[in-house]
């Protein structure tokens, strides 16, 4: 059996501040960055805007994927439905194409300029898959034969992505905290089935703390960026793909989907024995022809509240009792000339906090995201002492935020109305 801590995701490191002072922004890190080709800054750009919606409800849909097709450039939509997708006119592609889950994809054509404002109506695709014979074969088998076929379905090449990372943390409804980057990702070849070598490193990021007297309590996440080395559930198995942990796992075969156009598989998977620490249930969606993971909705298992609380906690103050809600991801991979590819993860830990002899507690929800929006095979690694530790919290390797072009040509993830009205506050607080 591997060790638990190799599979902890998130780590929360929860310090009581004695003082508005010392909220004050810390001073960031300078470190040597590892040079890397950027010649695309200047190049010329197209940008093609909008909002998703459903076709049939006008619901605006959240996390729907926008790429170019034949590359990694991409983005995801926001919990509002939009996004804002910046195409290298030199590639010379004349679509970008939106995809989701139980849906049709749908091409945006673009034909060399700006196309803003655009409302994207998506049309539910009915299930065509044929349940009978679905049913008819063993969910575990299923996912072990999906295991096998690792090497062949994911890049057999090291490869160096340009990505962007969002975290955030509410007290209650508000925001306190809002820090954001733009990393750069190193990955190894699929078949090594490790990511220890893996690495990521950010280029530039920033970053805004509530100033306000009333929030003494400041949560940080450790290692946040590393979400795309270490909640890769292909590449690291110890979060529950390996094959020693399987048994422990019971899977049912659930009610099929289509995604990117293809036929899914649904496995359900949930815990099935009692171990010294939690373990996780969701769901995997497995392509049926390739039989490649392409997505992964899991959470933490939190029947037994001090089992979770030691996976998630790093350290808090005395005195502070805390009581963890939720542990929840989402992993996404997108298939690009027949090798599938990290696409995008998010992560929500959400929590409650009190003071012994305090009549009332106080819920706290970190946000982390983190989308692939380029990339190319890898010439050379990012070195390990350039790149961000696990032990290291964003918010205190970033400046405040200042420039409003500060993204300048980058993909990002378009903010929601209610980050933007929060950064908005948060800018006045530092005044």
């Amino acid at each position: 059996m591997k060790a638990f801590n190799k599979s902890v995701i998130t780590l929360l490191c929860l310090l009581l501040i004695g003082g508005l002072s010392t909220l004050k922004a810390q001073d960031p890190v300078e470190e040597q960055l590892m040079e890397i080709d950027r010649s695309n800054e200047s190049e010329s750009f197209i940008t093609v805007s909008g909002v998703v919606k459903d076709q049939k409800t006008k619901k605006k849909l959240e996390y729907v994927n926008v790429t170019v097709p034949g590359t990694n450039i991409g983005t995801v939509t926001n919990a509002d439905g939009e996004f804002s997708l910046k195409v290298i006119k030199a590639i010379e592609r004349n679509t970008v194409q939106i995809s989701h889950i139980g849906y049709l994809n749908t091409l945006i054509p673009i034909n060399g300029r700006n196309v803003d404002g655009l409302e994207v109506m998506l049309r539910p695709n009915a299930n065509l898959l044929d349940e009978v014979i679905v049913r008819a074969r063993d969910p575990r088998y299923i996912v072990e034969e999906a295991i096998r076929k690792i090497p062949e379905n994911y890049s057999a090449k090291s490869n160096l992505f340009t990505g962007f990372y969002r975290e955030t943390a509410q007290k209650g409804r508000r925001y306190i905290n809002i820090s954001e980057a733009i990393i750069d990702v190193y990955k190894t070849p699929y078949r090594d089935m490790n990511v220890d070598r893996d690495r990521v490193q950010i280029y530039k990021g920033r970053k805004l703390l509530s100033q306000k007297a009333s929030d003494t309590l400041v949560v940080k996440l450790l290692g946040g960026p590393n979400l795309s080395v270490f909640v890769d559930i292909v590449k690291n198995p110890d979060i529950f793909l390996d094959r020693e942990m399987l048994p422990y796992y019971a899977f049912k075969m659930e009610e099929s989907v289509m995604l990117d156009d293809r036929h899914h598989y649904v496995i359900s998977f949930m815990p099935q024995a009692v171990l010294p620490y939690a373990l996780y249930e969701g769901k995997l969606y497995i392509d049926r022809e390739r039989l490649s993971f392409t997505r992964a909705e899991f959470n933490l298992n939190m029947d037994d509240q001090n089992k979770a609380t030691q996976a998630i906690l790093k350290k808090k103050p005395f005195g502070l009792r805390f009581r963890p809600l939720e542990v929840s991801f989402l992993v996404t991979y997108k298939e690009v000339d027949g090798l599938s590819y990290l696409s995008y993860i998010r992560n929500e830990v959400r929590f409650r906090c009190d003071w012994k002899r305090r009549l009332f507690a106080t819920s706290y929800t970190i946000n982390s995201e983190m989308v692939i929006t380029d990339g190319k095979v890898a010439e050379t690694t990012i070195p390990y002492k350039m790149s961000f530790k696990q032990s290291q919290s964003l918010s205190d390797k970033v400046t405040d935020f200042a420039d409003d072009a500060f993204w300048g040509n980058y993909n990002i993830i378009e903010p929601t109305e209610s980050l933007e009205s929060a950064v908005g506050k948060l800018r006045k607080q530092q005044k």
